[in-house]
């Protein structure tokens, strides 16, 4: 069955919370996430205070909704690349997953900054927050092509001395919930292989490569290829030359 049809006033409402969460998002571009007010974006749009509330009562319900999105929004796009690779090839599945995340964050500029930049002065993710579902789901990727290298990694790298409890309960249960064979150094090297992913992404996004690098693209490429060798897998080629 289709999704059921929405009347002209549901459509109306969507519309403008959509509107809302844009402007929002304009405004923490020119003056960082402390700029999310809704009396601003109230008057930006031309609407009353009271009238805006009605859609999100608090500045923390506005910022928890984008910062929903933004993650769903990453994480459909990490599928997305992650389907277009078959499951037993990890290598290039970790190119295509890195590139995918890349090329979301230099889209997405001021989500980036939301979800990866400077923290909202003020707000604190609530508990049992969609927020929270949505961050594991990219977390979980991640996870996922780490827990496919594991047996040749786990060879090649430092395992080092890690228990379930050096991490925070929700990533635990999430990840050691679905593959419970795996140890808690594969989720420590998963969130090093983030690290390594994220860093030069940042740096781009920020604006900190732009007079040290003409191609940041290449650069990219070579870290990933980097990373994986340093997992103990195969650098894919075609015709004698890595991709």
């Amino acid at each position: 069955m289709g999704q059921p049809k929405l009347s002209r006033r549901e459509r109306l409402r969507a519309e403008t919370a959509a509107e809302i969460k844009a402007v929002a998002l304009r405004h923490m571009a020119i003056g960082g996430a402390a700029a999310i007010s809704l009396r601003a974006i109230a008057r930006d749009m031309g609407m009353t205070a009271g009238a805006i509330y009605s859609y999100y009562d608090t500045r923390d319900a506005l910022i928890n909704a984008l910062i929903t999105d933004v993650y769903n929004s990453l994480a459909d796009t990490l599928e997305a690349a992650h389907r277009q690779v078959p499951d037993g090839n990890v290598a290039r599945r970790i190119i295509a997953h890195g590139h995918a995340y890349r090329q979301w964050a230099i889209g997405h500029p001021e989500e980036f900054q939301l979800v990866y930049g400077d923290p909202v002065p003020g707000y604190q993710m609530p508990e049992g927050s969609p927020a929270t579902e949505a961050e594991l789901r990219v977390c979980t990727l991640l996870a996922d092509l780490v827990a496919a290298a594991w047996p040749h990694a786990a060879q090649a790298q430092s395992s080092g001395e890690h228990v379930w409890e050096d991490f925070q309960p929700d990533l635990t249960d999430a990840v050691h919930g679905e593959k419970s064979e795996l140890p808690p150094a594969a989720l420590a090297l998963a969130l090093r292989v983030w690290g390594r992913m994220h860093g030069l992404v940042a740096l781009e996004v920020y604006g900190h490569l732009r007079s040290q690098v003409v191609e940041p693209a290449k650069l990219y490429q070579e870290e990933l290829l980097d990373l994986i060798g340093s997992l103990g897998l195969r650098v894919p080629t075609v015709s004698g030359v890595a991709v």
